[in-house]
């Protein structure tokens, strides 16, 4: 036998690039499938996020909600999410990436139908609860099996800057999407649209290659997923109704300070559970814990970074809620750009920690960049919104690959769905946050703004609440480019 004849460990066989289609060659191919099926639910499970936020207006008015009770339509949905990831994450080892992947797809179809069709507003919040539920299992078995199918270097970074592109482009996707389905559809459409877009994503999974299930005796850490529900339902909610109450309101002190008392006893459970619903080695790992923690920040300055757009846009400019949402694609197609381009193509070339730091960098630009705004600025699209929307998409769009990269590498295949699900839950933590505590300095500084300044009007002190807060999230990506600095002194990280 020749030495040429030899295959390195690891390597795919030579002979599938050169055979015929009827041969191994089809192989490498048909992997590539996992890419849009993956992109597809990951699209679904971010616009789920905003695209209801157009439409709650309408559906209140359909269904007869109180100004009370409607923000059950968003936050249902965010805590059934964020509050079950973990569980998930685990559920998903167990039982195989690609069987919960599916399982995942079909009912976040059915219970988006569900809503779709509500007659009443329990019928909706329940169904938003169940699409939180089945996102939970989806978001990371999507993850996972992205992480199992592409381990080439080259490879993975194409396929993690095409998943992340979709992720970064989501949320501003489900801004347009929402405005337009409400406008000249129905309101309805905003989780009908749902249905097609999961069964394209299920019919896709046939050609996705199999996996098994992660060796175990089966038993779930009951004690684990009963206090990381409850400790991270607490959290989310806390921020959710900080929004409308107050930081200082005692009910969100009170969930605040439960919760993460809830999570401090999940992680001591944790460190001595046999088999622990999220291994603290997964914590441990520096490298790991930076990919968290940087985008964790992110979310939280991007999602307010949206509020501010959604809300600036529509009543300081006038803008309809499509033509605020068409704005935002700017933004999409920057972040796409930073993914594909940048971020894809200087995978496994230079660290992490460089991208990471520069899109931290060029989206702290953008948002300075928009705290220059004043009441009276004019040209403000070309000189102000546009060059905003291209930094931070294109910071986004940096960071993201590199942080799910980092944040799955280096993992058992064990702990590959419990690694997905911690990243996860630091976007859907970030989120949250972001968008209560940035619009709470935003309010907060505009009614002050308003009751200290003589002849000021509204709308001045809106626009100096926006860049306040603004400066707030400026602040909070340049923490996050210190908290990061350490993973500079890694020179790369590839997947074993």
């Amino acid at each position: 036998m020749n030495s040429q004849d030899i295959e390195p460990p690891g390597a795919e066989p030579a002979v599938e690039s050169r055979n015929t289609p009827e041969g191994p060659a089809r192989v490498p191919r048909r992997r590539w499938w996992t890419l849009p099926a993956v992109s597809a639910a990951q699209l679904l499970v971010v616009l789920d996020g905003t695209i209801v936020n157009i439409a709650l207006p309408s559906a209140q008015s359909a269904l007869g909600m109180s100004d009370a009770s409607r923000q059950w339509a968003i936050t249902a949905y965010a805590l059934a999410f964020g509050g079950l990831l973990l569980i998930g994450g685990r559920v998903s080892g167990a039982l195989g990436h690609r069987r919960t992947f599916v399982i995942g797809l079909v009912g976040f179809a059915a219970s988006s139908a569900l809503g779709g069709a509500a007659v009443n507003p329990g019928m909706l919040f329940g169904a938003r609860a169940l699409q939180g539920v089945f996102a939970a299992a989806l978001a990371p078995a999507g993850l996972s099996l992205l992480t199992m199918t592409f381990t080439e270097p080259r490879e993975r970074g194409r396929a993690f800057g095409v998943f992340a592109a979709v992720g970064a482009a989501g949320s501003a996707l489900g801004l347009v999407a929402g405005g337009l389905l409400t406008e000249y559809t129905s309101w309805r459409w905003c989780l009908y649209i749902n249905v097609p877009i999961a069964l394209c994503a299920v019919l896709g999974t046939a050609l996705v290659p199999a996996d098994r299930p992660s060796r175990g005796d089966g038993r779930l850490d009951v004690t684990g997923a009963l206090l990381s529900a409850a400790g991270f339902g607490a959290v989310v909610y806390a921020f959710n109704e900080a929004e409308p109450l107050g930081w200082g309101s005692p009910k969100v002190l009170a969930l605040l300070v439960g919760g993460i008392l809830l999570l401090a006893a999940f992680a001591a459970v944790e460190a001595r559970a046999q088999r622990p619903l999220l291994p603290m080695r997964v914590l441990a790992h520096r490298a790991r814990a930076g990919a968290l923690v940087s985008a964790g920040l992110m979310f939280v300055a991007m999602f307010g970074f949206y509020l501010f757009m959604s809300y600036y846009t529509q009543t300081v400019l006038g803008y309809s809620p499509v033509q605020a949402g068409l704005t935002l694609l700017v933004n999409a197609l920057a972040a796409l750009l930073g993914s594909t381009l940048i971020a894809g193509r200087l995978h496994g070339r230079v660290p992490p920690a460089a991208l990471i730091l520069s899109g931290l960098v060029a989206a702290a630009a953008g948002m300075l960049i928009l705290t220059r705004l004043t009441a009276q600025s004019t040209d403000v699209l070309p000189l102000y919104l546009v060059p905003a929307l291209v930094l931070t998409g294109l910071g986004l769009g940096c960071v993201m690959p590199s942080t799910a990269g980092l944040a799955t590498a280096d993992v058992h295949p064990y702990d590959i769905g419990a690694a997905s699900a911690a990243y996860n839950a630091s976007q859907q933590l970030g989120a949250a946050l972001g968008t209560a505590l940035l619009n709470t300095i935003a309010t907060g500084t505009a009614a002050s703004h308003l009751a200290s300044v003589r002849n000021a009007t509204p709308t001045e002190a809106s626009v100096h609440g926006y860049t306040t807060a603004l400066m707030a999230g400026f602040g909070i990506l340049l923490a996050a480019v210190c908290l990061t600095a350490s993973l500079l002194r890694i020179r790369a990280a590839r997947p074993s």
